[in-house]
């Protein structure tokens, strides 16, 4: 077991793929010589050379573009987005392009890309630099989503996508790099699509995925000791969602919460109290109740920043009005 913090546990994955397989390669602003924004590709210009890690101008849409052009070939481009904001520049051909090409072409071609890089809120790195783009993707078919929480899940995730013949975005939150783990000295793999039960509990399940996993784990400390027992899934797949594992918690608990950073309005959150209605009102107790970011642009002001996105207390608030409500 070594100890590993998220960001090198990314580049680790990233540099072990490469090694494992000459088709994968890096592009991005500022991947080659400055080793990434949060220095995820640091040392691999210097072993892979600048074929392998290429350092792009300013252009998303064109960068993506070039990728998608790769992936259809034969390559496995892994695009770095230097924050995930920035990537609304290249949306069309995310979405036109990577996430459809595979259907309109009858299969003719695969696209084995990953696009990842940092987002969600920081600390006071404003508004264009505080997005959560993962909803405004949901709906795009023929794109796999997930978000990494842990440097466990983060290699074994970034693995696997780096390997999948589908267009994969790989959220990983900007807050998060420089959390540490012991990670196993052999190759690992984590599956895309499959959840992660953080907490077994019997009163209720909580969904959450990225940064907010930390702030349940951390509310739960303190509704432990007020004599609850909530159970903690990290959904990592947003895209497919694991109802399976989803289901088989609301069928043992019969309540719901969800904790996103995403934005209420056509959030993650909303997609998911949706579909378990579809799939599973019959087996809730209380109507699913969801904690999630207020919907306005991130303020700059730290104070204010805070107020936007969903704190531990909150949560706790949340379980006990919740458990108040059993019938």
């Amino acid at each position: 077991m070594t100890d590993t913090l998220l960001f090198n546990a990314l580049r680790e994955a990233v540099d072990e793929e490469m090694g494992r397989d000459d088709t994968v390669f890096v592009l991005g602003e500022d991947v080659g010589h400055y080793g990434g924004s949060y220095k995820v590709t640091k040392g691999l210009y210097e072993k892979y050379g600048e074929l392998r890690v290429l350092d792009t101008p300013i252009a998303e849409n064109s960068f993506t573009g070039m990728a998608v052009g790769a992936a259809m070939t034969g390559l496995r481009p892994i695009i770095e987005g230097m924050n995930m904001g920035f990537l609304l520049l290249a949306f069309n051909q995310i979405a036109n392009n990577a996430g459809m090409l595979r259907y309109t072409s009858g299969g003719n071609y695969k696209i084995p890309m990953v696009i990842r890089g940092p987002g969600g809120v920081g600390r006071q790195l404003g508004a264009e630099h505080s997005q959560r783009l993962e909803a405004y993707f949901q709906a795009v078919p023929g794109l796999k989503i997930v978000a990494c929480s842990t440097p466990y899940n983060a290699k074994g995730l970034l693995k696997s996508a780096i390997r999948d013949d589908n267009p994969v975005l790989f959220f990983e939150h900007v807050l998060l790099y420089n959390l540490k783990e012991n990670l196993p000295d052999h190759e690992y793999l984590v599956p895309l699509d499959k959840a992660e039960v953080v907490r077994p509990g019997k009163d209720v399940t909580i969904l959450t995925y990225s940064r907010m996993r930390h702030h349940v784990t951390q509310a739960a400390k303190k509704l432990e000791q007020k004599g609850f027992d909530p159970e903690i899934i990290d959904l990592i797949s947003l895209k497919p969602l694991d109802f399976d594992t989803i289901g088989a918690s609301i069928k043992k608990t019969h309540r719901v919460i969800v904790v996103e950073e995403c934005m209420k309005t056509g959030g993650i959150g909303a997609e998911i109290i949706a579909s378990i209605n579809d799939r599973f009102f019959d087996e809730l107790d209380a109507p699913v109740l969801r904690l999630s970011s207020q919907d306005i642009p991130t303020p700059y002001n730290g104070k204010l920043e805070s107020l936007t996105i969903v704190q531990p207390h909150k949560i706790e608030e949340a379980v006990e009005k919740m458990m108040a409500l059993q019938v």
